[in-house]
């Protein structure tokens, strides 16, 4: 019995050490892929939050200051500004950017002939580098002589100043977004169609259900894990928009500054205030985070 009891431990050992050994390939690249992603995700965002305590300008070592950053956060009037426009853009960006590309995947997907020509039209402004997508569309909103000032008072119609206006600013941001994104979301919706049984569709018309009603009883319930899917990508995504308003409007305009361009601002513009970026960066990834986890409790419920 002992004899049995030693052979078995020696065994266990050594058929441990092969099973590495023939997977000893597999675990250097997953140690590779750990160790890449732990440097260039895990690591930023401990510092950052770590950065979130502290004072650090670039002038003087970092000190820790304990909550003093976010206390100065939440005294600063355009904390407010920035998170009201940045609510204000997403619930905007979600009517055009994420109704919008439903809307016109429902159509592509009606067309019997053609499907994949209407599709890469949809996706080619995604190609673009986003810079390059606004730089075209700065030129549309010239007020001097951009394309729709052009046109408007070619037909005797009263111009605007469409990134400087109150009233037009936050929507015309809107339309450049919406344009540049609206491809990738109207090709996830056109997968997820893809995978809905043609038998439902033949069913709902032998029972003369419209259009509408073919969309709200066998679309949309067959769509909802993509739409709740898309639907946080695009929270995520807008609450974090940049480019848009940094290259169209500035840094400096109230009426569409966001969050992020705050953070620049905070960063690279006051006083390099890198710890209060950082506070400001901590607030907007708990914002997201909790997007996520009701984004998941609404997942598991459906399932």
């Amino acid at each position: 019995m002992a004899v049995i009891t030693a052979s078995r431990a020696h065994r266990g050992p050594n058929r441990l050490r092969r099973r590495i050994g023939d997977n000893l390939q597999a675990y250097l690249f997953l140690a590779a892929g750990l160790a890449s992603f732990a440097l260039f995700s895990w690591y930023p965002l401990v510092k950052g939050v770590i950065l979130s305590f502290q004072q650090d300008n670039l002038v003087v070592p970092p000190y820790w200051v304990g909550l003093d950053n976010f206390r100065a956060l939440f005294a600063d009037p355009l904390f407010f500004t920035a998170w009201r426009n940045t609510l204000e853009f997403t619930g905007l960006a979600l009517v055009f950017g994420y109704a919008v590309p439903f809307v016109v995947a429902i159509v592509i997907n009606e067309f019997r002939h053609l499907k994949g020509y209407f599709r890469i039209a949809v996706y080619l402004p995604v190609m673009l580098p986003p810079i390059v997508s606004v730089l075209l569309w700065q030129y549309f909103y010239d007020p001097g002589s951009g394309l729709f000032n052009s046109v408007l008072g070619a037909l005797h119609l009263p111009t605007s100043d469409w990134t400087q206006s109150p009233r037009m600013a936050m929507i015309s941001l809107v339309l450049v977004s919406t344009w540049s994104n609206m491809g990738g979301a109207t090709i996830m919706y056109l997968a997820g169609l893809s995978t809905i049984p043609s038998e439902l569709y033949e069913a709902a018309e032998l029972d003369g259900a419209s259009v509408w009603q073919r969309v709200r009883y066998v679309t949309l319930p067959q769509m909802r894990f993509v739409l709740l899917a898309l639907l946080l990508l695009q929270i995520v995504a807008t609450m974090q928009v940049f480019i848009e308003p940094y290259q169209l409007t500035g840094t400096t305009n109230e009426e569409t500054i966001t969050v992020m361009v705050l953070i620049y601002r905070y960063a690279f513009t006051v006083n390099n205030d890198f710890g209060l970026a950082a506070a400001m960066s901590v607030l907007l990834f708990v914002v997201l985070a909790a997007f996520s986890a009701v984004y998941l409790r609404l997942t598991r419920n459906a399932d």
